[in-house]
């Protein structure tokens, strides 16, 4: 996976597994190869136990509202997440950074991937820039890569739902 400016392909992607866990292994590889990760091996069971129990502690950064708690957390992950960058150029793609080593178990490499493109994401887009939906029921997680860093919904459904919600509601204010 090549990570862009802003770390928006690994969080989307963690938000994408945060908010429908895969099922199985060949799940998790098959959602993790359509969002472009290269998996070298085959995804196993204790993948999806691994990458399910690491993502309840992203959600721990993603639910925290103090920026500075935020980071302390992220910085946790971080620590126990990757291996020392380096460059590559596998299979003639193109020289980019991997922040991982070649021998990592697909768990591991999501782990390293998310815990570096979060931090990239929050720091180039806004440490506020992680939040779950502000429609009330929806509990689902969202990266904002909205050009304003305004973004409160997980999805226009969600939104358009909340707006209708406030508009009844003010009309049935207006009216009594």
């Amino acid at each position: 996976m090549h990570l862009n400016p802003y770390g928006g392909d690994a969080v989307l992607l963690a938000a994408d597994l945060v908010n429908r866990p895969p099922a199985s292994a060949a799940e998790l590889e098959e959602r993790c190869r359509a969002a472009g990760l290269d998996v070298d091996r085959p995804a196993v069971d204790q993948d999806v136990l691994a990458v399910r129990a690491y993502l309840e502690r992203w959600t721990a950064v993603v639910d925290e509202p103090d920026p500075p708690a935020r980071a302390d957390l992220l910085n946790t992950l971080l620590a126990t997440s990757t291996a020392h960058p380096r460059l590559t150029d596998h299979a003639g793609t193109g020289w980019h950074i991997h922040y991982r080593d070649d021998d990592m178990t697909l768990a591991a490499l999501l782990r390293s991937l998310v815990s570096v493109g979060t931090a990239l994401h929050l720091t180039a887009r806004g440490i506020h820039r992680l939040a779950r939906c502000a429609t009330g029921g929806c509990e689902r997680v969202f990266a904002d890569v909205s050009r304003t860093g305004r973004q409160r919904y997980c999805t226009p459904s969600c939104a358009n739902r909340d707006a209708v919600r406030r508009h009844r509601a003010g009309a049935r204010a207006a009216g009594a």
